[in-house]
């Protein structure tokens, strides 16, 4: 199989393209690089198997040769990166999930679509179940990335409808390991990169919001049996263990003997719960998580340190 992996020099999508080489597969890596990095696929580079093509999939582009599976993962995925870069943020769920779907229906490929949790909301239901329509905010601050994926969901719906396109649609929750960036502004990353400079944790509101962190070899082992299944309706591939930012703290504190925080004001629209609902993950694919939090922020930290 030839498979088309876009934003796969980001944080998922290049651990995507390590697990598919690693299965035998042929793999084209498409990335602007705008929040991505090379340096997360250069171990790759000389590898015969695997292709790099710097582009904005939201830009029409013509892929030379045959293409079976499409892994659209193209898309700032952090509230600093979608607060920095909305437009773009807007432009890669509508445009670049049209032009992806384009050329999945040309080559006649399989699709897969890397939405998000956030099409949830501020949910006003937990644990969250793929049948909830959500909860949120289409003016806000956080808009550009919810809606966009929600217009992402309706397209992918849209073709696999209208021209029989054989799809399918992840919605990812709270994801973390290695190659986050220092900078990425998502909380995990955060914590550690505050915590090794010595500099107290910044804790958003009182920090009794929730969150459910997936670590990301086990989302990857997820969405590949999603790939493998012939499911197409949206499906939930998170961390069912749900965690206050407060106790996420204490375990970042303890790990470096720390026991600072500070807090500042929660930003709007910041969801107050996320705890997926994952029974139709276990049903259809046999799948559910196996690292637990401790364990993976250990790794994390591990590769933060150099």
């Amino acid at each position: 199989m030839r498979i088309l992996v876009t934003g796969g020099a980001g944080f998922i999508g290049s651990h995507l393209c390590d697990f598919l080489l690693d299965k035998g597969f042929n793999v084209i890596c498409l990335d602007n690089l705008i929040t991505g990095s090379k340096d997360n696929i250069k171990h790759n580079l000389k590898n015969k198997k695997f292709k790099f093509i710097k582009h904005d999939i939201s830009k029409p582009i013509t892929i030379p040769g045959k293409i079976d599976f499409i892994l659209h993962f193209a898309s700032p995925a952090s509230p600093v990166d979608y607060a920095d870069l909305p437009i773009q943020t807007l432009k890669v769920g509508a445009l670049g999930t049209h032009n992806a779907l384009g050329i999945a229906k040309a080559k006649k490929a399989k699709f897969l679509l890397a939405s998000t949790s956030e099409v949830y909301g501020d949910p006003l239901l937990s644990p969250q179940k793929e049948s909830y329509w959500g909860n949120v905010n289409p003016v806000g601050p956080r808009s550009c990335y919810d809606e966009s994926k929600r217009f992402a969901e309706a397209i992918t719906m849209a073709y696999h409808r209208m021209h029989k396109l054989d799809t399918r649609i992840i919605r990812i929750f709270n994801t973390y390991g290695p190659r986050m960036r220092k900078n990425d502004g998502r909380v995990v990353p955060n914590f550690i990169t505050q915590a090794l400079a010595g500099k107290p944790l910044t804790i958003y509101g009182k920090g009794t919001q929730t969150r459910s962190f997936c670590y990301v070899s086990d989302l990857v082992e997820g969405i590949y049996r999603v790939m493998q299944s012939n499911h197409h309706d949206p499906i939930n591939l998170g961390n069912p263990h749900e965690f206050t930012i407060n106790e996420l703290a204490k375990l970042v504190m303890r790990s470096f003997h720390s026991s600072f925080t500070v807090h500042r004001s929660l930003p709007q629209d910041d969801p107050k719960q996320r705890k997926p609902d994952i029974s139709k993950a276990k049903r259809l694919l046999k799948w559910e998580p196996k690292i637990q939090l401790e364990e993976g922020l250990c790794r994390t930290v591990k590769t933060f340190l150099g």
